[in-house]
């Protein structure tokens, strides 16, 4: 992972846009992950920068890190506080009903010895909301703009698949896999830092899309 990676940086933060395909914490097999890219974003400083939040392997996109630990546990309580803005393009695989519309949908974790684990709907688990709105349509399929208000696991793509009816394309959990893989990217992020400005970063449309014909 190289500079042109590099959406925003200062002195308490950085956002990098992660590439689809790795992941933000070291899997089980020992293969590639942000880890080994962290010693290329230090900038000067010593320690290695530390991932804030996470995104799931196959999503790109706005990943923020802090550059010390002071700054990790205030970037932390922004996140938990809700002074966060995520904006998710998604390409889904079908057409969702409608233009636009809040997705209530609490959601728990589940697990069984066949499929491992996975977030399904459930009014007892934990509160999740996600606006979305359609962008375009082409071939079958619809560009939709998520923005979510809470930031549980997998949150956008279970409500995609259960809230909307129609999955993300390329997810292998909640709907297919796909060639292209999955089409989940966080294209913008703006953390609230009090009197300090604001972090912004805003990550380019990644190819897969274009490739899609969603450019």
């Amino acid at each position: 992972m190289h500079g042109d990676h590099v959406l925003f940086l200062d002195g308490e933060a950085l956002v990098i846009d992660k590439p689809a395909g790795l992941p933000v914490d070291p899997p089980r097999d020992g293969s590639l992950s942000l880890e080994n890219h962290l010693d290329s974003l230090r900038f000067g400083f010593q320690r290695w920068p530390q991932a804030v939040h996470r995104l799931d392997r196959d999503t790109s996109g706005c990943l923020l890190l802090s550059r010390n630990p002071k700054a990790h546990a205030r970037l932390q309580q922004a996140f938990e506080k809700g002074d966060v803005e995520k904006r998710y393009l998604a390409v889904l695989d079908g057409v969702p009903l409608g233009e636009s519309g809040m997705i209530d949908l609490a959601l728990s974790k589940t697990s069984t010895v066949e499929s491992g684990w996975r977030m399904i709907a459930d009014p007892k688990g934990k509160a999740s909301r996600t606006g979305w709105e359609l962008l375009a349509v082409k071939d079958g399929r619809a560009l939709v703009a998520f923005v979510p208000e809470t930031g549980r696991t997998h949150q956008i793509r279970v409500h995609a698949a259960t809230g909307l009816g129609v999955a993300v394309v390329g997810d292998p959990v909640y709907g297919r896999a796909d060639t292209c893989g999955m089409m989940l990217h966080a294209a913008k992020l703006i953390v609230r830092r009090g009197a300090k400005p604001a972090i912004e970063a805003e990550a380019p449309i990644p190819e897969r899309f274009t490739a899609a014909g969603f450019p």
